[in-house]
């Protein structure tokens, strides 16, 4: 499968929602195609290089792929979009073209089914709530409510405060349970960093 990639200094998670604003050609190109055809397009973290102007000189070989959920003209006269994760993709090949847009050729990965939350997940779930009320996350309008493991995981994961690597690292993991394990021992590390 062929898609087309916007890489950025962020990690987005299937269910979570990002607000972007489009201001390059090639990416205004790019949503244009999307939006007509109904396609989404990939968000992969830059590793090196920058967001803006050339494409970057490496990506994470892993991704989600977004698709557009509204969109609006914002007051700096510039196209602002909401896009939504959908699903996790691993990088096969990546080629740049002569706009600098780069478009890779991605294997879907599995996701494993979900279950219900336990009762160890109730930290976890408080967590989130809390977080859904900070001002930023409320300007997303992204729904914390979770009914399952999987959901949990993936809001936490995005929304927590954590490096680029461990994003990465969670995002690669098929198993909600296991993630979800990884976050309260990152949540540990965090905790024992602020108080050393």
């Amino acid at each position: 499968m062929s898609l087309p990639l916007f890489p950025l200094d962020t990690v987005l998670f299937p269910g979570c929602w990002l607000d972007l604003q489009i201001f390059e050609a090639r990416y205004l190109d790019m949503i244009g195609q999307c939006m007509k055809q109904g396609d989404g397009f990939g968000v992969v973290c830059i590793r090196e290089g920058e967001q803006v102007g050339k494409a970057p000189l490496a990506v994470a070989p892993i991704g989600c792929e977004a698709v557009i959920r509204d969109f609006t003209q914002q007051d700096n006269g510039l196209l602002g979009i909401r896009v939504e994760g959908r699903r996790r993709f691993e990088l096969i090949d990546t080629q740049v073209d002569k706009r600098q847009l780069m478009h890779a050729e991605v294997r879907w990965l599995d996701e494993m089914a979900d279950s219900p939350l336990v009762e160890q997940d109730d930290d976890l779930l408080a967590l989130l709530t809390a977080l859904g009320e900070h001002p930023m996350v409320e300007a997303l309008g992204m729904p914390t409510a979770v009914t399952g493991r999987q959901g949990l995981a993936n809001q936490l994961a995005y929304l927590l405060p954590l490096m680029d690597e461990d994003k990465l690292e969670l995002l690669a993991m098929d198993a909600p349970g296991q993630r979800l394990d990884r976050i309260q021992a990152l949540l540990e590390r965090l905790q024992g960093e602020l108080f050393a």
